[in-house]
């Protein structure tokens, strides 16, 4: 063979050994990032399920695809989207997440709905090291669990229960009627609603828990009704929510102040009840679009793909969690331990204004409550954060 083709044939293999050595760099940087989660799309927890959160991943990735997928350090990446349906039950969520953590690992995982599958599934978070930024878990456990690679990002039961007590105080309440669901979310907040009232005045005339799944409410109420409290307090789950709401109105149950938690942020709240029926109405919510002007852009497109609103609540808590996300994944790549640290370390801009971590809670995020008024679901405490004043007497049932 002459040289000169004996050098042709050795460029020739010197550049496809070269080719091949690229090729998986290049292959990894254009697959797309395999994202997992569980998802309540049956059972008990779909309500919840399907306004906070399942609606806001898929708007996120599809924003996202649409300007050529997730910036992974300056590289865009299509979103894949790897997911199913939990059934509202605990035992499925975790070996849903076992498999996507451990044997499936994929890049990235976004968390199920709701206190009691996010307390199950945390450890596991923290032991396969994947960040998980979690909007619908509402529990003082999981701060005290101290797992570094979890975050929640709703108001927890003490500055939910402090601004509540304070906004009562503020408005002459002297007695209180309580009810709640008798798990996780239910116990943890009667209990730090009981610290807050502690030296207020206010005189819990009532108190009653009741199970999951509870199809009459009226007996209690009833008899909180004849005690004539100032004030109701519910730590509820969308169903009940309705449920009572729906009783206390058969039974002329109308005290100044009628406050329900999860369920009364979501526009389903104002369509069952009637946006009439809702007026006045008070529950845990923390923003609206008027909150801000990226709130506004978001309750916006939502709208626009998801052909629905989003409630009050949670899902702007999702979303900002997907801010904070999105963010740590342009810094730092697919990095899970840098991303970690990112989000711990780091005061994040987002739809709800700055938050920041202190071990797994969000304490830049205050208490807030919320209350419906002429439609809208109105943030009215604390004062500095009201997108309108406080109704202090709640109409009658309509």
């Amino acid at each position: 063979m002459a040289l000169s083709n004996r050098r042709v044939m050795m460029q020739k293999t010197a550049a496809a050994v070269g080719a091949m050595a690229v090729a998986p760099q290049l292959m990894a940087q254009n697959a797309p990032v395999r994202i997992g989660y569980s998802m309540s799309r049956t059972g008990p927890w779909t309500g919840g399920a399907q306004t906070s959160q399942e609606p806001n991943f898929l708007l996120w990735a599809e924003q996202q695809n649409a300007t050529g997928g997730l910036d992974v350090k300056g590289v865009r990446r299509k979103i894949e989207l790897i997911s199913s349906d939990d059934r509202s039950d605990v035992e499925t969520v975790v070996r849903t997440y076992e498999k996507l953590m451990g044997s499936d690992k994929v890049d990235l995982v976004l968390p199920p709905w709701g206190s009691n599958a996010n307390f199950a599934v945390a450890p596991l978070a923290n032991r396969f090291q994947y960040p998980f930024l979690a909007p619908t878990a509402l529990s003082r456990r999981l701060v005290e669990l101290k797992l570094p690679y979890f975050f929640l990002l709703l108001q927890q039961p003490k500055p939910m229960c402090d601004a509540l007590v304070d906004m009562f105080k503020a408005n002459g309440v002297k007695s209180v009627a309580v009810i709640y669901v008798d798990d996780l979310f239910g116990l943890e907040n009667y209990a730090a609603l009981k610290v807050a009232l502690q030296g207020s005045g206010i005189n819990m005339v009532e108190d009653k828990s009741y199970p999951g799944g509870v199809k009459d409410l009226s007996p209690v109420l009833r008899s909180m009704k004849d005690k004539n409290p100032d004030a109701f307090v519910g730590f509820t789950y969308p169903p009940d929510t309705i449920l009572a709401s729906r009783q206390a109105k058969e039974i002329g149950f109308n005290p100044k102040f009628f406050y329900a938690s999860v369920g009364t942020a979501f526009p389903l709240y104002k369509n069952v009840i009637t946006a009439a029926g809702a007026e006045g109405v008070l529950g845990m919510g923390s923003w609206n679009s008027k909150t801000s002007p990226g709130a506004k852009a978001y309750f916006d497109a939502h709208v626009a793909s998801q052909k629905k609103e989003p409630d009050r609540w949670a899902s702007g808590a999702c979303w900002a969690g997907l801010e904070i996300l999105t963010n740590a994944v342009k810094a730092h790549g697919l990095d899970r331990k840098a991303i970690r640290d990112y989000v711990a370390n780091t005061t994040h801009k987002t739809i709800l204004g700055d938050i920041k971590f202190q071990g797994s809670e969000n304490v830049g995020t205050p208490g807030t409550v919320g209350q419906w008024q002429n439609g809208e679901f109105e943030v009215v405490w604390p004062q500095k954060l009201a997108t309108a004043k406080l109704n202090p007497n709640k109409p009658t049932w309509k």
